[in-house]
């Protein structure tokens, strides 16, 4: 909704990369749950949905950790 607020500003690359990671966290998460339900059959997608999902949190939280070091120090994130 503040985007366009934000537009031209350091806080403009953080929304992007929130967003970004937001997306991308919410394709992975349905994805381990496709393969969770479609592997299931055969006892493999016990194992490799869940490790989808923990590689994805461990994506999130280096991207939360990442773009807060670069909020507290009033810097736009780069390359983004």
């Amino acid at each position: 909704m503040k985007r366009d607020e934000a537009r031209g500003t350091w806080l403009e690359s953080h929304l992007t990369w929130l967003i970004g990671t937001f997306w991308w966290s919410t394709l992975w998460a349905v994805i381990g749950w496709l393969v969770l339900i479609a592997l299931a059959i055969v006892l493999i997608g016990f194992a490799l949905g869940p490790l989808i999902w923990a590689v994805t949190a461990a994506w999130v939280l280096y991207r939360v950790i990442r773009g807060l070091l670069y909020f507290k120090d009033q810097r736009a994130i780069p390359g983004v």
